[in-house]
């Protein structure tokens, strides 16, 4: 399964339900791009350090962003990003989920149930 930054943001600041979700899951993925923005939402060296940590700790693997990745985002940001506000990071993260046939787990519903061909698992904090 590929993570969205939300779920593991949630589980940084102790969310149980977050913490079980990725604890019940046997391999754990996230987008380059989580990884980017959780990195980006440290206040500080410590924090960065306590995210690479963690994603070690659980044995999280990064997927790269690839061609086909980035032209499957270009493809949703130009159906969808004006109909339901999707961000780049957002179009890039599903579409490595997408790319690879894994389910998503987010809790961001609101842009990604309209891709009909991406598998999810939502996530309610």
């Amino acid at each position: 399964m590929i993570f969205d930054t939300d779920v593991l943001v949630w589980a940084l600041r102790g969310n149980p339900k977050a913490a079980k979700i990725i604890d019940d899951c046997e391999d754990r993925f996230i987008s380059a791009v989580t990884y980017m923005e959780l990195i980006q939402g440290a206040r500080n060296k410590a924090e960065q350090k306590s995210i690479k940590d963690f994603l070690s700790m659980l044995e999280f693997r990064t997927i790269p962003i690839n061609e086909n990745i980035s032209l499957r985002a270009t493809v949703l940001m130009e159906e969808f990003c004006l109909k339901s506000g999707m961000g780049v990071a957002d179009a890039l993260i599903f579409s490595t989920a997408n790319e690879c046939a894994m389910i998503l787990c987010s809790a961001n519903k609101k842009h990604y149930r309209e891709i009909a061909s991406l598998i999810t698992k939502e996530f309610k904090p």
